[in-house]
C-alpha cells in the first residue's frame, strides 16, 4: 500500500490524524520512547511506517484505562522483548484497586456535597444554615492557620 510520501510511510500530519492526536504529542512520544523515531524521507520530512497509528491508538487507550504514559512505557517496553509476563494483569489489578479508591473518595465527596446542597449551606466560613454539614463552618478568617 502506497502512501502520497512516496512508500510505505505516513508523514506526520497523516499519523496524527489517524490517530487522533496532534504533532506535538506524536514528537513527544518519540522523546519518551514511546514510539521509535522514524526514518527520514529524501524532503527531510518524517516517514512513520503505519503500524504507528497502531500503537498510538493502544498507548491512548492505555491512558483513558489509567495508566500515565511512565507505566504505557513500560508496558510497551516488555512487549517489545516479546515475552509474555503477568505485567499487565498485575498492573491492571492494581489500577483496578486505585480506581475502586478513587470511586470510594468520589462517593464520599459527592455525599458531602449533596448534604451541603440539602442544608442550604451558603459560605465556607460563616454558613448561616441550621445544622450546617461543613466540619469548618464557623472558622474566623482572619485567624491565623496553625499546622500540626
Amino acid at each position: 500500500m502506497r502512501q502520497d510520501t512516496g512508500g510505505p510511510y505516513l508523514r506526520s500530519g497523516q499519523v496524527a490524524e489517524r490517530a487522533g492526536v496532534n504533532r506535538q504529542t506524536l514528537r513527544y512520544y518519540e522523546r519518551r520512547g514511546l514510539i521509535t523515531e522514524p526514518r527520514r524521507s529524501p524532503g527531510g520530512h518524517r516517514a512513520y511506517p503505519p503500524e504507528t497509528v497502531a500503537l498510538l491508538t493502544v498507548i491512548k487507550a492505555a491512558q483513558r484505562l489509567g495508566f500515565t504514559l511512565e507505566e504505557v512505557a513500560e508496558l510497551i517496553d516488555t512487549g517489545r522483548r516479546g515475552h509474555p509476563t503477568p505485567d499487565l494483569r498485575e498492573r491492571a489489578q492494581a489500577k483496578i484497586a486505585e480506581v475502586d479508591a478513587r470511586i470510594a473518595d468520589l462517593t464520599t465527596i459527592r455525599r458531602a456535597l449533596s448534604a451541603v446542597v440539602s442544608a442550604g449551606c451558603d459560605s465556607l466560613t460563616h454558613c448561616t444554615c441550621p445544622d450546617c454539614p461543613l466540619p469548618f463552618a464557623g472558622l474566623a478568617t482572619d485567624q491565623p492557620f496553625e499546622e500540626n
